[in-house]
């Protein structure tokens, strides 16, 4: 989005080329941008500046984004433009007021579905008002709208939060020189951009997710013996809430190799499995990981005792439900939890439990992507398996031919580079074993009835060759027909 309000070419390495980033791009080549993807991760952006955005010939369909809708819509409010925004049927249940609101005070108008959902239309202001806002709820998303709606809004555009959300769009606000400020006060930090900014165009790296390198990380310390490494990791203070957490309930997380990448703070993570004790949470923490508490769930279901989460009002809210959704995979599982209005608490059973029953708890509950490799990751633990059954339209949004971390664990060699490329089979079963012959520094080894319920993608990856092997190998979960698997199987010299 800053690319295309600077004036030059701006260089992307190491972009996450998920469905939400590529409807980003979609959108701002519809409003005049030129962007172009060069090979896998690498990209040029060529602005129109800052106020040049035009009027697309038609609706701007953002799929799954509510925070490229949101953010876009921040973009829009300070340009002279008419803009109509779609989505799937899930991003058409989330509520879009939060932003409706700040926005409309800055002059933009809006004819929205009701509740403030999409579709909507809006009609942006120039020029826009400068406005003073206090965060009702924490939410990096609104802040970041206000910011960028204020880039192309003469004089200075403040946002206020009581408690602080991740700062990335300041920091690369600033990186691309907008005279960015931030201070404390008796309200809470103050965040002011001053207006009519003129961007220039940037180098930009981007570091590793740390939303993507939780999964990995929580498998690592659950499964008994494992000792995995995980390259790349961003590791923003306002983003890291959860391995804070994790040292906390006992988990062997060492940070080497650290630097800065792009302005973020960045390093490698050494994972030695642990036994891990329940605590509770401070809900304080909740904006630095708020889209992790899926896999903490699952962390806490291995840990002993129970493991108390609140002030988690944002994820009921989220393309899902997360916390009726979680509370019910995790039951079907055998879990015990007491869901609360705000949160969760569960019960875990330690490393050495085994929960009543098998699962399937997965893109059958309609819990999404992240659900989905939450419970994929509770599946590598356990001596039975749980099943995902997850579509594309569950996985894709992270990793159509995009990132994942699961593809360093399945060659098992113990490094995991989040940024690997991973290729997605969305109409292939959703079950797959890891190989037990990996190389001892990752440790992804056990008893021949431990099966790891991941993506198809990995079973080219597996070298089975010993019966005991073969054994681990589940590739007929309900609905997958044998024959395809089989074929699939066999192209792969692994039948």
């Amino acid at each position: 989005m800053l690319g295309a309000l600077a004036v030059g070419e701006t260089r992307i390495s190491g972009l996450l080329e998920g469905e939400d980033v590529l409807a980003t791009a979609a959108a701002l080549r519809a409003m005049g941008a030129t962007i172009t993807r060069l090979t896998d991760g690498d990209w040029r952006v060529n602005g129109v500046g800052v106020g040049g955005l035009l009027q697309p010939q038609s609706a701007l369909d953002m799929g799954n984004s509510g925070t490229s809708t949101r953010l876009l819509m921040g973009l829009v409010a300070s340009h002279p433009i008419t803009v109509t925004f779609t989505g799937d049927a899930s991003l058409s249940k989330r509520p879009m007021g939060r932003v409706i609101e700040p926005l409309s005070q800055m002059g933009a108008q809006f004819s929205a579905s009701p509740g403030g959902r999409l579709p909507l239309t809006m009609t942006g202001c120039c020029p826009a008002l400068p406005i003073r806002y206090v965060l009702p709820v924490a939410s990096a998303q609104v802040k970041s709208a206000i910011l960028l709606a204020g880039l192309n809004t003469p004089g200075e555009t403040t946002v206020i939060e009581r408690i602080p959300t991740r700062d990335h769009s300041e920091r690369m606000l600033a990186g691309f020189g907008a005279d960015v400020r931030s201070s404390d006060t008796p309200e809470g930090r103050a965040i002011t951009v001053t207006g009519e900014a003129e961007l220039r165009p940037q180098t930009i790296m981007v570091p590793g997710d740390p939303s993507s390198a939780a999964f990995p990380v929580v498998a690592a310390l659950i499964v008994p013996g494992s000792r995995v490494t995980v390259e790349n990791v961003g590791l923003n203070p306002t983003r890291a809430g959860l391995f804070k957490v994790l040292r906390t309930m006992g988990g062997d997380i060492v940070e080497t190799n650290r630097r800065d990448v792009g302005g973020e703070p960045v390093a490698d993570l050494i994972i030695t499995a642990s036994a891990l004790s329940g605590i509770e949470v401070p809900p304080e923490g909740a904006p630095s990981m708020i889209d992790e508490y899926p896999i903490l769930f699952i962390a806490a279901a291995f840990a002993s005792g129970p493991t108390v989460m609140r002030g988690l009002e944002e994820l009921r809210v989220k393309e899902s439900d997360r916390i009726s959704v979680m509370a019910a995979g995790l039951a079907a599982c055998g879990v015990r939890v007491e869901e609360l209005p705000d949160g969760l608490i569960v019960h875990g059973c330690g490393n050495a439990g085994t929960p009543a029953r098998n699962g399937d708890a997965g893109g059958r509950l309609g819990g999404g992507r992240c659900w989905s490799r939450s419970a994929a990751r509770s599946g590598e633990a356990r001596t039975w398996p749980v099943g995902c059954s997850p579509s594309a339209s569950t996985i894709q949004p992270d990793s159509p031919r995009g990132r994942s971390e699961e593809n360093g664990l399945a060659h098992g060699h113990g490094k995991c580079p989040v940024m690997d490329p991973w290729q997605v089979m969305p109409e292939a079963p959703a079950i797959s074993p890891i190989a037990e012959d990996g190389h001892p520094g990752s440790q992804l080894v056990g008893p021949v009835d431990r099966r790891v319920c991941s993506l198809p993608n990995m079973l080219p990856a597996l070298r089975i060759t010993s019966p005991a092997q073969r054994a681990l190998a589940t590739l007929d979960p309900p609905g997958a027909p044998q024959s395809a698997v089989d074929q699939h199987a066999s192209q792969r010299g692994q039948g």
